[in-house]
């Protein structure tokens, strides 16, 4: 327990010195309010031959996004701290790996929620018949929340092994889960994709979590426009739960595999590198 509370600990002072600055704060609410500008815009409109609104389509869309977006932060507050000497300093006590890993899920999870708050609460009184008063919603909601989480962190402390570099992580990978996001159907419906881009997109996770998503937002007649018609419940879990069970094995393993190759000469070469980019 004491390691435990020493992660959860290191977690919540990691996130308050991240984003309780100035700049984070800005960051914090600025970036993950744009979304915003888009549900205000699409307010008015529905989808193609009913009255459900488009934004009841693209609010659980963006709170899914935010969810994979937790894959980049895993990875870049994973990569800088191997550059920092974090990573080093947690191998170097005892138990330290264990709490370092604690702490790294605390620290992503409490940015993710407060990310998803920004949208979700203004989000719920400008979309229309968003069903709040309904428990199940909740219930739901909280739920594949949650699930997303552990099928997608694991995904993060992958990348964040193989790419050294947390420029690269918050550039290419910004562009790559975007990219992702753009074909898995969380603003536009799948099926008016390429067959193999469909197949392709059902092997990840994003694509369930937003459709788990749409399915507690939405009302049981907008699953026409889902492949199948229809919101694939079991599908979604099944295939959430194969991805958090994968993820529950290979991420310790890959995380005691990058505190292995730490070392004081390898820190002292990413510093001098660090130092000729400057």
């Amino acid at each position: 327990m004491s390691t435990f509370a020493l992660g959860v600990e290191r977690g919540l002072i990691t996130w308050r010195g991240t984003n309780l600055t100035r700049e984070g704060l800005f960051n914090l609410v600025f970036y993950n309010a744009i979304p915003l500008v888009f549900l205000i815009l699409s307010r008015n409109s529905t989808l193609p031959g009913t009255d459900i609104p488009i934004g009841g389509k693209l609010l659980p869309g963006t709170l899914a996004l935010m969810v994979v977006f937790s894959v980049m932060g895993v990875a870049y507050y994973l990569s800088t701290e191997r550059e920092d000497g974090t990573l080093l300093r947690a191998k170097a006590i005892p138990k330290g790996m264990s709490a370092y890993t604690v702490g790294l899920a605390v620290v992503v999870i409490v940015d993710t929620v407060a990310a998803m708050l920004v949208v979700f609460v203004p989000g719920m009184f400008i979309v229309p018949d968003v069903p709040v008063g309904d428990p199940m919603m909740w219930i739901g909601l909280v739920g594949y929340f949650l699930l997303g989480l552990l099928a997608c962190l694991p995904l993060g402390v992958l990348i964040g092994s193989l790419i050294k570099s947390p420029r690269v992580i918050g550039g290419f990978g910004f562009l790559l889960t975007m990219g992702l996001a753009m074909v898995s159907g969380l603003f536009f419906p799948l099926e008016a994709l390429w067959g193999w881009v469909q197949a392709m997109v059902q092997v990840f996770p994003l694509y369930w979590l937003g459709l788990g998503m749409r399915s507690v937002f939405l009302p049981a007649e907008a699953a026409a426009f889902e492949i199948g018609e229809s919101w694939r419940t079991l599908e979604t879990l099944g295939v959430l739960g194969a991805w958090t069970a994968i993820g529950l094995v290979l991420g310790p393993i890959l995380l005691r595999r990058v505190a292995r190759r730490e070392s004081g000469a390898a820190m002292e070469e990413r510093r001098t590198a660090a130092l000729q980019r400057v």
